[in-house]
């Protein structure tokens, strides 16, 4: 390699940081949790409980499985 170049076709390499990469944080769209369901209603409490000690981790976890389980007791 000559002249600074690390692809062989005459480009200098870049030599400064790039810019971050800025990912948005989506506490809007948290799950209403469905009318009836037993699960819900606890991962609501649960949910709740979280965010009054400010445990954001687990208010995650919360939205998470409220927005993943199925709701068969529902329907049985």
């Amino acid at each position: 390699m000559t002249g600074g170049s690390r692809s062989g076709k005459g480009r200098e390499p870049i030599t400064y940081q790039e810019n971050p990469v800025e990912l948005p944080l989506d506490l809007v769209r948290e799950r209403s949790p469905v009318q009836g369901c037993k699960i819900c209603a606890g991962l609501e409490y649960d949910r709740r409980n979280a965010r009054s000690r400010g445990d954001w981790s687990a208010v995650s976890d919360c939205n998470v499985r409220i927005r993943n389980h199925e709701h068969r007791e529902m329907f049985q």
